[in-house]
């Protein structure tokens, strides 16, 4: 398998959420159960030689590459979420959106101390949601060694908020 072969299953829906939107759908990869297995073993060889403690997948597409990355790597998984969809106490961060903010959440007992964590989410658009979780990790004194996406959109400059950090995409669109 290749990365050609992964991007030719990403689905390009024009139009999607609304007009002038074109939405790279995973849906396609993730029914592949063999590119589904090396866009895991992709993300997951990275930290190989540097495993983390824990996984934090980002609601809710990063759950399904997180947790698998986890499960791949042997180690744990946390979940960040959209405000009050956690039932237990929580630790919150807020991030900009394009007309006004949203609110993301990490159970108190999601990370320890000293924990070394790599953030998962399927897509990097402007990198909000991704600081946003990393605000989080750091409310543990945890570590964050890496920020990972399947899919990069270039052109809205994720990256740059994310400058301070170790990002991998595996997948880059303009």
């Amino acid at each position: 398998m290749s990365i050609d072969e992964i991007k030719a299953a990403i689905r390009d829906v024009p139009d999607f959420p609304k007009k002038g939107i074109l939405f790279r759908d995973i849906t396609p990869l993730l029914q592949d159960p063999v590119l589904f297995a090396e866009t895991i073993d992709i993300l997951a060889d990275r930290y190989k030689d540097n495993l983390p403690n824990k996984i934090v997948g980002v609601e809710s597409r990063g759950f399904l590459f997180g947790a698998a990355m986890a499960y791949k790597l042997g180690v744990g998984f946390a979940t960040v979420r959209k405000k009050g969809k956690l039932p237990y106490k929580t630790y919150e961060a807020s991030y900009e959106l394009e007309y006004g903010t949203a609110t993301v959440e990490i159970h108190h007992d999601g990370l320890e101390v000293g924990d070394k964590v790599v953030i998962v989410d399927d897509l990097l658009a402007t990198g909000g949601t991704a600081m946003a979780a990393i605000e989080l990790v750091k409310k543990f004194d945890a570590e964050v060694i890496g920020v990972d996406f399947v899919i990069e959109l270039e052109s809205l400059n994720g990256r740059k908020i994310l400058e301070n950090y170790k990002v991998n995409t595996i997948l880059q669109y303009d």
